[in-house]
This record gives C-alpha cells, structure tokens and sequence, in this order.
C-alpha cells in the first residue's frame, strides 16, 4: 500500500476547509490550495476557529490541535501544493470543465505514485481519469455535506481503480476518523 505522509487539497471553500481540518487531524502534513488569497485567509482563520472549539468541546487535546495547526499549510497555486503531495484532494466546485483542467495538471506536475482524488458527486471519476495516464491511481472520496462534523466517507472506485489506490484512501479516511464505504462507480 502506498504510504501518504503529505495531502494536497485543491480548493478552501467549505468543503476543502473541512477535508483539509480532518487530514491535519489525522496526523498529515496538509497543503490547502485556492487560487484566491482572501479564500486562503478565510480558511486559515476558519480552521483556526475550529480547532480552538474542539479543544473547549474537548474532542481534540491542546498537544492535538496545536500540532494539527502546525501541520497546515496553504499554497496560491496547483503547483506548489501538489507538486510534494502523496495524495491529492480535489474539491473544487461540480464543473466539469474546471475539474478536467486541474486534473490533467495534477498529472504532469505530481510524481507518477501521486494519488490523485475527486471529491465530486455529479460526474464520473472514471471520466475525469480518462484525461490522465494514470488511472489506476484516481478515485473519489465523497465526504458527508458537514465535513468537520460528519463521520461519513464514501469511496468510489473507478472502472480502473487499482487495489492499492483503494487502501491507501481507505487508511486516509480511517485515519480522518470517518466511517469508510467503499463502493464501485458502476453501482451508482
């Protein structure tokens, strides 16, 4: 199974904010990308807040939160976030078009055991991997709507989705601490 040390997540909205808090959590060095600076701070802040409840909440230790904060970081390009990243988190908006572009940069910028995933719920995975040559190493994680507070995590296996690319998303998502499923793009 491929060992992830380092997640990029490409996107700060809401839901890359919530990805990135449970892959700090879990103990990755965690790169959080937007093209947008102002999308950048609002997470930082965010993040910051959230850490700070959950230790009052006592959910997450002092040592716990502190070191997760210390293992964030934030990137203004694709490249720079991806480019050192074990796995890479895509969760921009449902577009199609702009999901396509970024992964067809995502594969000629990561080292080819980079794995790469979609966060999408409206298009299908095995589509976005047929525009790299890597499709054995991309798969979907669908978190739950609620992502700093939902316990779920589906995983999607593409048509070429490899038995290693699975593993290693699951050990992810357990280690995020949600309860993983993992279901083929074919039974949707």
């Amino acid at each position: 199974m491929a060992e992830i040390e380092t997640i990029a997540v490409i996107g700060a909205g809401a839901m890359g904010r919530g990805i990135a808090f449970a892959a700090a959590l879990g103990g990755y060095r965690t790169i959080l990308e937007d093209i947008l600076p102002s999308s950048l701070r609002t997470a930082a802040a965010e993040l910051r807040e959230h850490l700070a409840r959950a230790t009052d909440l006592g959910t997450v230790s002092n040592p716990e939160a502190l070191a997760a904060f210390n293992r964030l970081e934030y990137a203004a390009t694709v490249e720079h976030a991806a480019r050192e990243a074990d796995l890479v988190i895509e969760a921009v908006p449902d577009e199609l078009e702009s999901k396509i572009e970024i992964f067809t940069l995502l594969d000629k910028i990561c080292r080819p055991q980079t794995i790469l995933v979609s966060n999408t719920s409206c298009f299908s995975v095995s589509e976005i991997a047929s525009v790299t040559y890597r499709a054995a190493k991309i798969a979907g994680m669908r978190f739950g709507n609620l992502v700093f507070s939902s316990t779920s995590l589906e995983i999607v296996r593409a048509q070429l989705t490899d038995d290693e690319t699975i593993a290693a998303c699951t050990e992810v998502g357990r280690r995020m601490g949600k309860q993983v499923t993992v279901i083929a793009e074919t039974d949707l």
